[in-house]
């Protein structure tokens, strides 16, 4: 029965109920015309000018001859006008497809040729490099950029801020549905080759909502905005302060000292990012000199945070540290670690569900483990992907028994928080014992002179596959792989303990934070042949 059937002919009410990811910011604009959204330095802009801006791109881009679900790339680092352009996107019912700026060319062309991208949004410094322009032209896209080094007119790029002069600054009447694609974001291809998930507007609108009410979100409240929009966890963030009517201070990149000023400039109550980040955000010696006592909630994400940094960040920094926890397939938070809990238990606890999802632990036969048994973390809820874009295979792997599947092992506590173990790809098998990488992992952190650590199984012909760590030390401080592997036979067992400890000046990471393990694996996985040969 079709739904005009069952309402007895009554139509849906179409425009009037529609769930947009444009209309966040409409509503919020209405309400709060004159409050800051973002700063960018000094720099503040109203909810009012990102509402007529946005409008303005997106009657540029329908006078482009742009029709709803084109897709549409952008290469841009954080900035007021990228965001700006965003709503402008969402705006038009373009798809948009945000590419990571710190890829190299050729995974650059792989995603513009596999997402079918024909229009582009550049900052003009990085269409000034030689083989960035070249891949736009070589592709056929049409480019437009963000003037900010002044480098547009001379790249003959037109620019941001001059192709909407003029436009009309109402919205465009656009006819899409909530569940019409709204963007593809690729994996960040820590494994392999990146995927696109596909999201629709209710998806991501969904998971705005739910995290504007689990982390306590309100239009007092302001974030320091330094990870990059093309990344889901800081997209989503920016939409769930902009739905309350709050305030982003926008960067491009971390820079302590630049955190510490927008903290007091702008009174900004949260903190968000890795754990690194609060190391050197502690150790930075002119931290004292800074009032942040505006800091409600610190947020930390994408790895545990060791015990003795997150006692000391409590009590030096805030009392409120959260964790919230998700995926690029799975619009994030998921899950979310509550404050109350920080320093009742140590590890990697990704919490409780979010109030729009339902996750549960499943074994390889799609049964639901009881809690204290590890399996695969599986969700279900609106927030999830349409699919993956193109691959039909992997998108009915990831909703094999009627979830989605996560590819992360983890068990449920007795207090009914997920307690994550690791990825199952990373899960080590040595000599017929799972070694999880994430518990050796936290073991070096806890080294005074470890900075950041990576646990990969590589192939041994007794073992199966041996626990190798490679870790980065702090700036300063010195230790020998030794004393290092000593650490961990204090801490460890026997069959836990790092066959090989590596120091290494430098961890490959993606430009969000994660490790890139499969280089690791890929550089040295031939180490222990060469040692038994």
């Amino acid at each position: 029965m079709s739904n005009l059937e069952a309402t007895g002919g009554v139509p849906g009410p179409g425009r009037i109920g529609r769930v947009a990811i444009g209309d966040i910011l409409r509503k919020s604009a209405r309400r709060f015309p004159d409050r800051i959204a973002l700063t960018e330095g000094a720099r503040q802009v109203s909810y009012l000018e990102v509402e007529r801006d946005a409008n303005r791109f997106a009657n540029y881009l329908v006078s482009r001859g742009l029709k709803p679900g084109t897709k549409i790339a952008t290469i841009c680092n954080n900035s007021v006008e990228f965001v700006k352009a965003l709503f402008g996107i969402h705006r038009a019912g373009l798809v948009w497809v945000p590419i990571n700026t710190m890829l190299g060319t050729s995974d650059i062309e792989y995603i513009l040729g596999h997402a079918e991208v024909k229009f582009a949004l550049i900052d003009d410094y990085l269409y000034g490099i030689p083989d960035r322009r070249a891949l736009l032209e070589k592709l056929g896209i049409d480019a437009v950029g963000i003037d900010l080094a002044g480098k547009a007119a001379a790249l003959q790029l037109g620019s941001f801020t001059q192709l909407i002069e003029g436009q009309s600054e109402i919205e465009p009447e656009i006819a899409f549905d909530e569940r019409d694609l709204a963007m593809i974001i690729y994996t960040s291809g820590t494994t392999s080759r990146p995927k696109g998930a596909m999201h629709c507007h209710l998806a991501v609108t969904m998971a705005v909502m739910s995290n504007a009410i689990e982390l306590h979100l309100d239009r007092n409240d302001g974030i320091t905005g330094q990870f990059p929009l093309f990344h889901c966890a800081a997209h989503v963030m920016l939409l769930s302060y902009f739905a309350v009517g709050a305030k982003v201070a926008l960067m491009r990149g971390f820079d302590p000292l630049a955190c510490l000023e927008a903290i007091q400039r702008d009174r900004l109550t949260v903190f968000i990012g890795l754990p690194l980040m609060y190391q050197v955000l502690l150790d930075h010696p002119r931290r004292k000199d800074f009032d942040l006592s505006s800091l409600r909630c610190c947020i930390y994400t994408m790895a545990p945070m060791p015990r003795p940094l997150l006692e000391r960040a409590i009590q030096e920094l805030c009392p409120n540290f959260m964790q919230p926890s998700g995926q690029t397939e799975m619009y994030p938070a998921t899950t979310v670690s509550q404050p109350d809990r920080q320093l009742k238990r140590f590890g990697n606890y990704w919490g409780e569900s979010t109030m729009v999802n339902e996750t549960a632990i499943m074994d390889d036969e799609g049964n639901l483990l009881p809690p204290g048994q590890v399996g695969e973390i599986v969700h279900r809820g609106p927030n999830v992907m349409l699919g993956y874009y193109k691959d039909i295979a992997a998108t009915e792997a990831s909703r094999k028994f009627g979830w989605h599947h996560t590819g992360d092992l983890a068990l449920v506590d007795e207090h009914g928080e997920v307690l994550f173990l690791d990825r199952k790809k990373d899960m080590i098998k040595s000599g017929g014992e799972n070694v999880p990488s994430v518990k050796i992992e936290e073991t070096l952190l806890a080294h005074p002179a470890v900075m950041n650590a990576a646990v990969v199984g590589l192939p041994h012909p007794q073992w199966g596959e041996a626990v190798s760590a490679f870790v980065k030390l702090k700036p300063g401080a010195s230790a020998t792989e030794a004393e290092i592997i000593e650490h961990c036979r204090d801490q460890l067992g026997g069959f836990q303990v790092p066959k090989l400890v590596r120091i290494v000046a430098e961890m490959p990471m993606t430009a969000t934070g994660k490790l890139r393990k499969v280089e690791l694996r890929n550089e040295f996985a031939d180490y222990f042949a060469t040692v038994q040969a």
